[in-house]
């Protein structure tokens, strides 16, 4: 196999991986649409509850940790560690789709820009409710997910390294 071959070979794997990840990307996206304004287990379609809002950082975040104990652990693990969750395939797919948020700050950008999205869609439309900490909380959860992009990416570099390093 030549040179001219084997560029060949791994641009058609770079498309395909790009492929997968936007196919990824896309349901990821439809699946986080669901939950933040359809899901009825997050109780987002029951709309005669009046609207609550925190504009007051670390508010929401600390009352449930003083209140664990009184919420339960599903209610403190669902609100602070799933909106962690729910933005790390963000921070991880991004950099893999969008060549530019191969940098850690471009990613945590665009991770608070969609939560910010997100919060604002919720008030305008009443559902879930505008929480500062949400915003926190996601951006946080897309850095993670950069994170995993960046060791998943080191791990393929080192793996690759070796192979040609044995051949």
């Amino acid at each position: 196999m030549n040179s001219m071959d084997v560029n060949n070979a791994m641009d058609d794997r770079k498309k395909r991986r790009r492929l997968i990840a936007g196919v990824l990307f896309t349901v990821y996206f439809a699946v986080l649409f669901y939950f933040l304004f359809f899901s009825e287990k997050m109780g987002r379609t029951y709309s005669e509850r009046a609207y609550h809002y925190n504009l007051v950082p670390l508010k929401e975040i600390m009352r449930f940790i003083r209140y664990r104990k009184v919420l339960g652990t599903y209610a403190v693990v669902l609100n602070l560690v799933g909106n962690i969750i729910a933005f790390m395939p963000f921070g991880t797919f991004l950099p893999i789709y969008y060549e530019r948020c191969r940098k850690m700050w471009y990613t945590v950008l665009y991770s608070f820009e969609l939560s910010l999205v997100v919060e604002i869609l919720q008030l305008v439309f009443k559902v879930g409710s505008l929480d500062v900490d949400d915003l926190i909380l996601n951006t946080i959860g897309g850095l993670f997910g950069f994170l995993v992009y960046e060791l998943v990416k080191q791990f393929i570099r080192k793996t690759t390294e070796r192979k040609k390093h044995d051949d």
